[in-house]
């Protein structure tokens, strides 16, 4: 399931959200985290958030710290009570969902065991990667681990077809990098040049741990590094894997088996099941040409190599301590520059979050989710719903035809709020206490299986694509739909009692940006059914293309870091969410109040327009490492938070009239260089 979310983490369990009843009363708008230093004319990041950022410094085993983070931390602890309550007692009847979320949590405390047991439980696979005899094994191993959600050389999943959405196809995607990027292997500067250096330690620590000696561990790490950065130049970029049409590459067995001789695909497919597949989205075909070239090519010493560090590395956070402390002393510490773990529980929490989601969503939301704010975001999001339609049709640069296209789609949007209305049934899954990587391995299988088992069925559009504690929401583009988890309607984004100008000015936002992304660069290229198709005019696409250049551009020229600027292409379509979100949910806001929110009751001294800036700008406070940071510039096509905040309000004039921001001040952006699209 393509998806486009509302904010992207970088490490396990970041953005998983709070119930209401953990939180507390919560003020909706607190003047002491204003900077009263700062005019809010000339930087209304730090004017809304400046003290609370100086207060709250990122803490020793976070990468970032913030409002998602603040949600994740209280949620943590009633997730915590949630599951030991579960694994306190062994009498849960078997195969219910309580034994299932309280023996996985117990496996994964039990230190001892998973020290006792060592490496054992990868020995299989261990003597199974040492078996093959020859390169022409490789295609039924690497089904195999795949099978596993072990992954090795590249991506395979079973999604909906881009341009036919009413079936599910096999998808093929690059992969097979032990770096975040491509751009990691092939930047000659002196930062990317210090990473693989450390990159290369922590492979040959890892194989080191696992048994070899430290030469040839050594000698290993290189040969991988060497095997990645050939695999690397194969690959696109992050901006080129935006484009669906380029990503969208239907091929028949023996199309691929032409376009990339060399590898067994029949072989490859028969070992997944999945070998009845008439058709097969092959989303990077010159990347697979280039595997099915190299593989053969590859010593299988190499392979042998390059196989078991993924598998170790990818087991980690399940192995005993030393391979755990390995993998985030690299991960966190050189990537993110986070210098200490988290506590060993919130990692098992996120792990279970991550394996058996929907298990633990059930228990969650038996609790932490009321109906009256189910029925409170069903009004919101019809608002929202209304208030572009009234913008797009209201739109002078787009024509009637394609006007009606877009109304077309916008009626159609399916909407989920909170939880799945039927759970996901775990009854064939087994957990149980004896191993935590047993649990973690046999629920990756279980995922893969069920997804592969779509193939031939209709589509499932019961399907959530995150579980419902997640603080994030998502677009999906083939099915049409907005959704709305449970863990996100919380403050700062969503309060039960707040007035409407705090609420539109954060989970209003929320939704639409995410109605946006069904007009962003990417999504505006797929139909209300959910197809990859071209709904607009030649003169209305070439309209909307100069508007979300300058956007663009006007991202290009914002520098996080004193090396390093934002990707504008990269970020575009969530730049354009964010600016979309903004415009919609201030019309919506207006709608609701039945007032021009400049003019309405003030609250605590600030206009209904102010309220409303100052919460969105509450939702983007956020202190983050420069290493994590920079991660994200290179991977996330979300932009910093500051700039999330800094550029759309900048362009809207709506927000210059709020606080009395002159032309040509800081939070003004000249006219002709402004971007408005919705």
């Amino acid at each position: 399931m393509k998806i486009r979310n509302l904010a992207l983490p970088v490490l396990a369990f970041l953005l998983t959200g709070v119930p209401a009843a953990a939180a507390g009363p919560e003020k909706a708008l607190d003047p002491a985290s204003l900077d009263p230093a700062v005019q809010p004319c000339d930087d209304f990041y730090q004017y809304a958030n400046g003290s609370w950022m100086k207060a709250n410094p990122v803490p020793a085993d976070k990468a970032r710290w913030g409002a998602f983070e603040e949600l994740a931390e209280r949620n943590r602890l009633f997730l915590r009570a949630v599951v030991e309550e579960a694994s306190a007692r062994t009498d849960w009847p078997k195969g219910s969902v309580r034994q299932k979320v309280g023996d996985f949590y117990a496996a994964g405390m039990d230190e001892a065991a998973i020290e006792k047991a060592g490496l054992k439980p990868l020995e299989p696979w261990m003597k199974r990667i040492e078996a093959i005899k020859g390169t022409g094994e490789l295609p039924a191993l690497l089904a195999a681990l795949h099978l596993s959600r072990l992954p090795s050389g590249f991506g395979f999943m079973v999604a909906q077809d881009p341009k036919n959405s009413t079936r599910y196809i096999p998808s093929m995607s690059q992969g097979g990098l032990g770096l975040p990027d491509r751009d990691y292997y092939l930047k000659d500067d002196a930062k990317s040049k210090e990473i693989r250096e450390k990159y290369l330690v922590h492979v040959a620590k890892m194989l080191e741990l696992a048994g070899q000696s430290p030469e040839a561990a050594k000698a290993d790490a290189e040969s991988i590094l060497a095997l990645e950065t050939s695999t690397a130049k194969t690959c696109r970029t992050r901006v080129e894997l935006r484009d669906p049409v380029k990503n969208y590459n239907l091929r028949t067995l023996a199309n691929l088996e032409k376009d990339a001789p060399g590898f067994d695909w029949k072989t490859y497919l028969g070992a997944l099941g999945v070998s009845s597949a008439q058709e097969l989205n092959v989303r990077q075909p010159e990347f697979f040409a280039a595997f099915a070239e190299r593989a053969p090519k590859t010593s299988l010493t190499v392979w042998k190599t390059y196989l078991r560090y993924h598998l170790i590395r990818s087991a980690a956070p399940y192995l005993p301590k030393r391979f755990e402390e390995e993998a985030f002393a690299f991960q966190g510490k050189v990537l993110n520059g986070v210098p200490q773990q988290e506590d060993r529980w919130k990692r098992v929490v996120a792990a279970e979050d991550g394996a058996i989601g929907e298990a633990l969503g059930e228990l969650y939301v038996g609790k932490a989710f009321s109906p009256k704010s189910k029925e409170r975001m069903k009004v919101l999001v019809e608002n929202l719903r209304a208030a572009l339609k009234v913008r797009i049709e209201g739109l002078p640069w787009m024509g009637t035809e394609t006007k009606a296209a877009a109304q077309k789609k916008l009626s159609a949007f399916g909407v989920k709020i909170g939880y799945p209305d039927r759970w996901r049934d775990y009854s064939a899954l087994e957990i149980d206490r004896t191993s935590y990587i047993g649990n973690v391995l046999r629920a990756h299988e279980f995922e893969v299986k069920r997804n592969l088992a779509k193939l031939g069925k209709p589509i499932d559009r019961t399907e959530w694509g995150m579980t419902p504690p997640t603080v994030n929401a998502y677009y999906s583009p083939t099915m049409n739909e907005i959704v709305f988890p449970a863990g996100i309607l919380q403050p700062p984004f969503f309060y039960a009692e707040a007035d409407d100008a705090v609420n539109y000015g954060g989970i209003g936002v929320v939704i639409g940006h995410e109605m946006s992304h069904g007009f962003d660069d990417s999504g505006s290229q797929y139909d209300a059914d959910g197809n990859l198709k071209n709904w607009w005019t030649e003169s209305d696409r070439k309209a909307y293309e100069s508007r979300t250049t300058l956007l663009a551009k006007q991202f290009d020229g914002y520098k996080a870091l004193p090396d390093q600027a934002i990707n504008g292409k990269l970020t575009l379509g969530e730049n354009i969410g964010d600016l979309g979100g903004l415009k919609i949910s201030y019309a919506a806001l207006a709608k609701a109040l039945g007032t021009d929110p400049q003019k309405g009751a003030k609250v605590d001294g600030w206009s209904p327009a102010q309220r409303f800036f100052l919460n969105y700008a509450t939702i983007w406070r956020n202190t983050i490492r420069d290493e994590a940071l920079r991660v994200r510039l290179n991977t996330d096509p979300h932009s910093p938070a500051k700039y999330r905040v800094l550029g759309p309000l900048s362009d809207l004039p709506e927000f210059h009239e709020a606080f009395g921001c002159a032309a040509g001040g800081p939070m003004v952006r000249p006219e002709a260089e402004r971007p408005s699209i919705w």
